[in-house]
């Protein structure tokens, strides 16, 4: 195990990657695809620290980004392909970037945010045809396939958002180990879950490249040797007919998409082979006991779940251990320690909640062009995204909430003071709240209570107005569902907000899953 770029030329034919309209990648093809791009951006004059985005679906270009990026010493920083032309263009130009890869299928947010920072057009690139931008092959074109010199480990930083409601970027020190052993070390992180850099090993990445925890498994197969099998539209039905076809053996994936699993007749169940699964993995949202449950029946003890955020982590829990303690994170992992701060910022006992703090050995973060934030977060070399949970006699990990207000919509972290800040800027809202509330699909829905400004009746007119006015401005997922007004807002003399008080009869009688 020597990670991808040894490993291809170890094993040049081997199948590295299956894209999602079925075409192959061999280990020699996509090895030299990812060292054309650190050519040709070396080539625009780019230098180790410099920033690259990407806004791609699925797909063997963002791949390639990210292969090219940490053995050149770059960051990349992938976007949200779901985000509006102002949210990228926020990106792009807090991130630094040098370079944008965008996608023909994502024109209007790609044109509308390189027109917004005025990115140069000889550092625009794109997947199929978008004006104004180079096509992506022309990157490659004409640029040696052989491995660059002077190589070093890059790293991805990933826009996470916060109390602000504007995303932050987590930004850490670039590895001091060269690509190769900086590959390894990643792909050592498999075997936690007793995934073994096994030739017969076959991943299969459900959700997109964007998202940490997804890259990490999908990068970290391809530096174990592992095949990679992409989707970009994920549906039930296909994921199995994947899993039979190709022989999957590993995945990650979040409690939604088992849900939609289940929800599957039981003769389509019956009938798909799922034999060849070793460890699939899940996290992202806590996953209701009855439907883990039902999981493991039907697939055996195969479902990991482990507890961690984009800054870092975590814990894991076996399929056994659960079933001896359903709920539970389970315990932390070998690099990393798990403390538990109560009000007064003290341990706390076995079994009392408090602030989840953790400890990676020596890593370290920082919120980018943030450091406020950055300083907030860290405590004694422990860091917290402010998670709420305790830690039973044992040692395992239970997760009260996942921060205070956060809503966790199919596996997908909504931030609620950025839609509320949406909200207030329209001129007939007076004051806004933004909560989850129950979705028997989705786990939550994004619930908007508003204030109407004074002398503006509520009714559906208003309604309408407030939900074309979000969908300019955020992503489809964010924009609040439905709408109820209220004459006046709760809120205590120092003007916080009583969200509880707004949130929690929707809960009755139900768990909210945090």
């Amino acid at each position: 195990m020597s990670g991808f770029w040894v490993a291809a030329q170890t094993d040049p034919e081997h199948l590295a990657l299956v894209e999602p309209d079925g075409t192959e990648h061999s280990a020699a093809r996509l090895l030299a695809s990812c060292n054309q791009v650190v050519h040709g951006l070396r080539a625009l004059g780019f230098d180790p620290g410099d920033t690259v985005a990407a806004m791609l679906p699925n797909g063997a270009a963002i791949i390639e980004l990210y292969l090219a990026a940490l053995q050149a010493g770059w960051y990349i920083v992938p976007i949200n392909y779901h985000l509006t032309a102002p949210e990228v263009a926020y990106i792009l130009a807090d991130s630094d970037a040098k370079a944008f890869v965008g996608h023909e299928a994502l024109a209007d947010a790609c044109l509308g945010a390189v027109g917004e920072t005025k990115f140069h057009e000889k550092a625009r690139f794109s997947v199929g045809t978008l004006p104004g931008f180079r096509p992506y092959a022309e990157l490659k074109e004409g640029q040696p396939t052989d491995l660059p010199e002077d190589r070093s480990t890059g790293a991805v930083m990933t826009y996470t958002a916060g109390t602000t409601g504007k995303p932050k970027g987590v930004r850490r020190p670039t590895p001091s180990v060269d690509p190769d052993t900086n590959g390894m070390l990643n792909g050592l992180f498999l075997t936690l879950f007793g995934i073994q850099p096994l030739d017969d090993n076959v991943h299969l990445t459900v959700s997109p490249l964007y998202h940490t925890a997804v890259v990490n498994f999908t990068l970290d197969s391809l530096h174990l040797g592992h095949s990679v099998v992409l989707m970009d539209k994920w549906t039930p039905e296909e994921t199995l007919r994947l899993i039979e076809r190709y022989r999957v053996t590993t995945s990650h994936m979040v409690p939604t998409q088992f849900h939609r699993l289940l929800q599957l007749p039981d003769d389509v169940k019956k009938k798909a082979d799922v034999s060849s699964l070793r460890v699939m993995v899940h996290s992202a949202a806590p996953c209701p006991p009855d439907v883990k449950r039902r999981m493991i029946e039907w697939w055996g003890n195969v479902i990991y779940e482990y507890y961690a955020a984009t800054e870092g982590g975590g814990t894991l829990v076996t399929p056994e251990e659960w079933m001896k303690k359903p709920g539970t994170v389970g315990k932390p992992w070998p690099i990393s320690e798990i403390s538990i701060l109560d009000d007064a910022e003290q341990p706390a006992p076995a079994g009392q909640p408090g602030t989840v703090y953790i400890k990676m050995g020596d890593y370290g973060f920082e919120y980018h062009k943030d450091k406020e934030k950055t300083d907030k977060s860290w405590k004694e070399g422990f860091f917290t995204v402010g998670d709420i949970g305790y830690l039973d006699e044992d040692g395992y990990l239970f997760l009260c909430d996942r921060k205070i207000d956060m809503i966790i919509s199919g596996g997908v972290n909504i931030y609620p003071a950025e839609i509320e800040g949406v909200l207030l800027s329209h001129p007939k809202v007076g004051d806004a709240a933004v909560f989850g509330i129950p979705h028997d699909d989705w786990g939550e829905e994004v619930k908007a209570v508003i204030e109407p400004a004074a002398g503006v009746a509520p009714g559906d007119a208003l309604t309408g107005d407030l939900d074309a006015f979000c969908r300019e401005r955020l992503a489809k997922y964010k924009c609040p569902r439905t709408y109820d007004f209220v004459d006046v807002l709760p809120r205590d003399p120092n003007g916080k907000l009583y969200k509880r008080a707004l949130r929690d009869p929707y809960w009755q009688g139900r768990e909210r899953a945090i």
